[in-house]
């Protein structure tokens, strides 16, 4: 089943998503990473999509989605949930399963928690966190702020596959046509004529402007649904000793934190394969239930 592109205006910015299903099945909202955009989503929305309407936004200053004029100010979870809030709103979302890779897993935890934005925390009845955590690694963070924040530019389309292939290896295995979508959809030509990935260098100002945004601890603990968190088995972004601090409090005290680690992956999973669908799948399916 394919995908219509469409384009809203949240917060005041305008904001693109693909949307796949039939409009009147169960809402699953799949989120993406940091640097990445919604096409990322194209496996798990296409396998879910018989059953589940999809809807996969580009976060703000990601692929089609308008660049902030104030990055300092809305380049931060606070401003994400508020366009995912105004997202919800415009498109009548009352309920809905919510799965996120990396950041787009935060922005599902601080909205499904409702400190933020109160009216989110009944709309969102089930999150996946794939390779995210309420605490994030020092050092991985600022890996991916290295590079995040500084994209390089190629002469041509294959080189940057190439970068692509090696800076994003630990989303485990992708075959050559799958790199090269991956390619063609975080792509943009600069003035130059070189091409660049799709995102606007200054989100990284999130961990400038907002050092601790992705400590949210607090927010997890106010989780009152079922979560299911997959590890990337050779993730530097999310350590194991945080995974084990997860089952001690909030939703996995209360008994509905299921974790899976995968192996074969670092950060992060690219949600691809038979056994990552089948397992998110699964989960969502149960949670409907």
């Amino acid at each position: 089943m394919g995908y219509s592109s469409h384009y809203l205006r949240c917060a005041g910015q305008e904001i693109h998503y693909t949307d796949w299903g039939a409009t009147d099945a169960p809402i699953v909202i799949a989120w993406h990473g940091l640097a990445r955009t919604c096409r990322d989503m194209d496996e798990l929305a296409q396998h879910l999509s018989p059953r589940y309407r999809v809807i996969c936004p580009d976060t703000l200053g990601r692929g089609l989605s308008q660049w902030s004029s104030r990055p300092e100010q809305e380049y931060c979870l606070a401003f994400y949930a508020r366009i995912a809030t105004d997202l919800f709103d415009q498109l009548g979302i009352a309920r809905a399963h919510w799965v996120g890779t990396s950041m787009g897993g935060a922005i599902g935890t601080v909205c499904a928690a409702g400190l933020l934005q109160p009216s989110m925390a009944s709309r969102i009845v089930s999150l996946t966190l794939n390779d995210n955590a309420p605490e994030l690694a020092a050092p991985a963070i600022a890996r991916i702020r290295a590079y995040a924040g500084n994209p390089p530019a190629f002469a041509t389309v294959l080189e940057l596959e190439a970068f692509f292939r090696q800076v994003y290896q630990p989303f485990g295995w992708l075959s050559d046509a799958h790199w090269r979508r991956l390619t063609e959809t975080s792509t943009r030509r600069l003035p130059d004529g070189r091409v660049t990935p799709h995102y606007d260098p200054a989100m990284v100002q999130q961990f400038i402007s907002h050092p601790d945004d992705y400590r949210i601890w607090e927010h997890y603990d106010a989780l009152q649904i079922p979560v299911l968190s997959l590890r990337g088995a050779d993730s530097d972004l999310v350590l194991r000793e945080t995974i084990d601090a997860m089952r001690l409090r909030g939703p996995g005290a209360a008994g509905r934190l299921q974790v899976l680690e995968v192996p074969g992956c670092g950060h992060a999973p690219a949600l691809n394969v038979p056994e990552q669908l089948d397992c998110v799948t699964a989960f969502i399916d149960a949670a409907e239930a």
